[in-house]
């Protein structure tokens, strides 16, 4: 199989995209196209990735500045369709984001999840790939379920 292709988000990816989210239920598929636009417009700092396998969208990292903070940046959004999960393209999106914000001379990438068990795989992820739990918010996201803060200095 070829190696993934990473490149900035376009119009053309967004119904493959959706497919990914409709899949992992990250959030609805159907808030994609409000939440490109101002990328896609340019109209932002803010920016999207997606990962292209075999010429399908099948990942997606979206990333952006923290208010208020220099050179700090937060990654919202990332994941990877179900069927292609366990070969490493959520780590290469990661590895371009990070290299993206590296080249602008940005300092750090944080990235948030939940505390509880559906989430270890998630937490272990970025642990694999350099990021260090930085900060634990108890009760978060609701009763028993915190938030789980990540950071990685670039």
């Amino acid at each position: 199989m070829t190696n993934p292709i990473i490149r900035p988000t376009s119009t053309d990816d967004i119904a493959g995209l959706q497919a990914v989210l409709d899949g992992t239920e990250l959030f609805p598929s159907e808030m994609l196209p409000d939440m490109l636009a101002p990328f896609l417009s340019g109209d932002t700092e803010a920016f999207w990735l997606t990962c292209h396998k075999g010429g399908e969208a099948v990942g997606l990292c979206y990333t952006v500045p923290e208010e208020l903070a220099e050179g700090t940046w937060n990654m919202l959004a990332l994941a990877v369709r179900p069927d292609m999960q366990g070969k490493r393209l959520g780590a290469a999106l990661v590895k371009t984001a990070e290299q993206h914000l590296k080249n602008k001379g940005q300092r750090i990438l944080i990235v948030d999840t939940s505390g509880t068990d559906d989430f270890a795989l998630t937490r272990q992820f970025y642990a694999q790939n350099g990021y260090e739990e930085e900060a634990r918010i108890r009760d978060f996201w609701a009763h028993g379920d915190d938030k789980v803060i990540f950071r990685k200095a670039l």
